[in-house]
């Protein structure tokens, strides 16, 4: 009688356990988040990822009843800030920001703190934004052509700044040389605004950086642009050609922002993520804050995520492969 009772009693147990858990799931789920959110931003405060941060942060606050906490950990081509999140509890609690430069390191790097594009699971891509190629309004180029002539004539003489090494805007430097014939030597800082700035202080000859990192010194006119990298003109700098417009038809460079968490993160958490921002993204005060800011919405959930991810680690690695650009 006890064996059969035992029996009756473990079957049962079994029985509840599969009934209850979709139910747990959905109750893991509803439930978060229950505290803080930390989200690691792999580039310095005035950045565009940070920007974009910020302003998505402010929403999501009022949303989840919780504190959105932002940790700037710039430097090291955004391995130190994907090392902290790799390490941290697969939970949701702490998302990281993921730009082109995920899929750039997972290619360059043999080295990584963490296991490439398998140590992060993609939540949702955030933005896209455009590059602007500019110089010190005080140089002598007033446009494209004039900087390429002068850098083909006195190769590696001429200087050129991004954030970096190993980072998007890195990548499309080194493609614009080698689309233009032109040798340029490369100064890396960690962040765009200092790339930005050091070009504006007459130390670097051009820079190559998200429009957010230098709109204020166009708008100064402590620096003039020569060029944007999208495909076609943007609306905010409508005098200002495209690298395509001027001779080099196959150079696009755009950079993007996502969040990831780390692998092992609950399906469900993960999609309740990308659900949260994606309203957010579609709040009219949201989309005009990160316009303003030259920022771009562009959302595209988990699993357009991934694909987009793979799709950019492939043509990076023959970006990369084709111009072969190597770490030092």
């Amino acid at each position: 009688f006890k064996m059969v009772g035992m029996k009756c009693f473990t079957i049962w147990g079994l029985v509840l356990a599969l009934s209850l858990g979709p139910l747990s799931t959905h109750a893991q789920s509803s439930a978060f988040p229950n505290k803080p959110v930390r989200i690691i931003v792999p580039f310095p405060a005035g950045g565009s990822a940070d920007s974009l941060v910020r302003v998505v942060s402010q929403h999501l606050n009022k949303r989840w009843g919780q504190p959105v906490l932002i940790e700037n950990k710039p430097g090291g081509g955004t391995v130190i800030a994907g090392a902290m999140a790799a390490k941290s509890p697969a939970d949701g609690y702490t998302l990281l920001v993921i730009a082109n430069s995920l899929t750039i390191n997972a290619k360059l790097r043999t080295n990584l703190p963490y296991d490439g594009l398998r140590a992060f699971e993609p939540v949702a891509q955030l933005v896209h934004s455009p590059q602007v190629i500019a110089v010190n309004s005080g140089s002598p180029y007033k446009t494209l052509a004039d900087l390429l002539r002068d850098a083909k004539s006195k190769p590696g003489a001429l200087s050129y700044s991004t954030v970096g090494p190993a980072i998007t805007q890195h990548i499309a430097g080194e493609a614009f040389k080698r689309v233009t014939g032109t040798d340029f030597t490369y100064a890396a800082f960690t962040g765009g605004a200092l790339a930005a700035n050091a070009v504006s202080g007459g130390h670097v000859t051009m820079v190559l950086t998200n429009l957010n990192e230098v709109g204020g010194l166009l708008d100064s006119g402590k620096l003039r642009p020569l060029a944007v990298t999208t495909r076609e003109r943007l609306d905010v700098l409508p005098q200002v050609p495209t690298v395509i417009e001027q001779g080099y038809k196959d150079y696009e460079a755009v950079a993007w922002f996502a969040l990831a968490t780390p692998t092992g993160t609950p399906p469900d958490i993960v999609q309740k993520i990308a659900d949260d921002l994606q309203v957010a993204l579609a709040d009219a005060e949201v989309r005009q804050k990160l316009i303003g800011a030259g920022l771009y919405p562009n959302y595209l959930g988990p699993k357009a995520l991934a694909a987009h991810i793979q799709q950019e680690y492939e043509r990076y690695s023959r970006i990369i492969d084709e111009a072969r650009i190597k770490l030092d």
